[in-house]
């Protein structure tokens, strides 16, 4: 807070690229380049890209991995424990508003579990003290796209080796944000 005899007025910059970019861009390109190479490996083996919303979420979770690694929602029990809650969350949604087979083939149903599932996961998430923001869209994806096993052990798989990687790699990781 600036004191009344400060006369001087602050002066704002508007800038487009991060001004640690200049002399940190070697650690910007590389982790930047170790996301590029940990999902090569983590979605060759998985066909799940068919399931764009549950992808879009881990995509998240990588990013928070690897550009915030000392951060709270990058931590192991957030990622793993908020993904679970996120599965969680989606498949009572979906089980309960969706999948049975009462002939309601209804769009607002459909809203209303997406709704009700990111709401309900994010009630978990903050009583359990697994915040992990990219979670509620695991629990949206759920709805969305319909449950599979494949897709929820894809996700579960993901969050673990996402973590283990950021375990192995965290000496190197810098903070980008």
């Amino acid at each position: 807070m600036y004191s009344r005899s400060y006369r001087h007025k602050e002066v704002i910059t508007m800038h487009i690229l991060d001004t640690n970019l200049k002399k940190d861009w070697r650690k910007y390109v590389m982790q930047c380049l170790l996301v590029v190479v940990a999902l090569i490996v983590i979605l060759y083996f998985v066909d799940v890209l068919t399931h764009a919303a549950i992808v879009a979420a881990l995509g998240a979770s990588t990013f928070i991995v690897f550009a915030m690694p000392r951060w709270i929602t990058a931590r192991p029990r957030n990622v793993i424990g908020g993904h679970i809650i996120g599965l969680i969350a989606g498949s009572i949604c979906y089980f309960c508003f969706i999948y049975p087979p009462l002939g309601l083939n209804d769009k607002f149903l459909y809203i209303f579990a997406a709704a009700v599932s990111v709401g309900l996961a994010m009630l978990l998430m903050v009583s359990t003290d697994t915040e992990h923001p990219p979670a509620a869209g695991t629990a949206l994806g759920i709805v969305a796209s319909g449950w599979s096993l494949s897709a929820a052990l894809f996700v579960l798989s993901f969050a673990v080796v996402l973590s283990m990687v950021r375990y192995l790699l965290k000496p190197w990781l810098r903070e980008l944000v």
